[in-house]
């Protein structure tokens, strides 16, 4: 009989590639999956994968299991998730996971309509790098993907895209440093340190566009791909930095930092990502529901904010 954790440990290194990146997901040394690979390939008699120079292919014999492993644990997890769904009285378990880049407040607005269905939700939040909560998501291990982007080209995960909406984004300074911007927004920004979001980020290439596209320059002085720790600088006074226009009145207040101005042309968007192609958890289609409206209303209220602000 088949060894069912070898199959997983071939499987998630046929998924990653290879075996360092398995090891990395599974939080096993590489030798301890190779060890359980070897056993597999023992006990199946065929060799499933070759090694070209650092990298593994997939053998005939490899894509033949691969393919009934991709059975087996799709099957494995749409029995995890009729059991959840069973009546009872039980809380309906909502797994989702969101990247480190999402501000916590936009996660917290996006799920928060979650907590509002007729039946007991039970959320389990997860935060991560998006490679790897897409990961869990292709094993069942999470629900949905909260992002700032689609699923990556490169990454080899099998996914839906659904849209959230997308809204502008506002940059923040201490007043110390926001006293010391000579010129009008945007152009303050030229020479002026700023903090800006990592390579991870879906937003980071729009804005050094937009910037370039001004001929813009300011001192880039440190990147994040976590948001909070991104603000936590901001509120040290290490650099300007720029967050969804939604959550501008929250961001004032808790990092103790002034907005400076909008940038209209940037927006930031937002993505909830299933194994569905249609919605079908009543938690994703809530979400999914209420959150274009919140994303519009939450911005437009803002922007009226700043208006009354600058002719007080």
């Amino acid at each position: 009989m088949i060894n069912y954790k070898h199959l997983h440990y071939f499987w998630v290194v046929a998924k990653e590639g290879g075996i360092t990146r398995a090891s990395e997901r599974l939080h096993l040394t590489p030798q301890t999956i190779s060890g359980q690979l070897s056993l597999l390939e023992e006990a199946l008699g065929e060799a499933l994968f070759n090694r070209v120079g650092r990298n593994l292919e997939l053998t005939e014999s490899g894509r033949l299991a691969l393919s009934y492993a991709n059975e087996i644990f799709s099957l494995g997890g749409e029995l995890e998730e009729m059991l959840r769904h069973l009546p009872g009285g039980r809380p309906l378990v909502f797994k989702v996971g969101v990247t480190e880049v999402v501000p916590k407040s936009i996660a917290y607005r996006l799920l928060a309509p979650a907590l509002q269905l007729p039946d007991s939700v039970r959320i389990i939040c997860r935060e991560g790098a998006i490679h790897t909560l897409l990961g869990d998501l292709a094993m069942h291990r999470v629900d949905l993907v909260i992002a700032d982007c689609p699923i990556p080209p490169h990454l080899n995960v099998r996914g839906f895209n659904h849209p959230l909406g997308d809204c502008t984004i506002t940059f923040f300074a201490t007043p110390e440093l926001a006293s010391k911007l000579q010129q009008p927004f945007p152009y303050s920004l030229n020479g002026a340190p700023l903090l800006i979001p990592g390579e991870m980020t879906g937003v980071r290439r729009r804005l050094l566009d937009w910037l370039d596209g001004l001929h813009i320059h300011p001192k880039i002085v440190g990147e994040f791909d976590d948001s909070a720790l991104m603000k936590a600088f901001g509120r040290a006074g290490a650099g300007l930095f720029a967050a969804p226009t939604p959550i501008a009145q929250e961001i004032e207040k808790q990092y103790e930092v002034i907005a400076i101005g909008e940038a209209q042309a940037v927006r930031d968007h937002f993505y909830a990502i299933s194994v569905e192609r249609k919605i079908s958890h009543p938690a994703v289609t809530a979400i999914t529901a209420a959150a274009r409206e919140w994303l519009v209303t939450a911005a437009s209220e803002q922007g009226k904010r700043t208006t009354n602000r600058k002719h007080e």
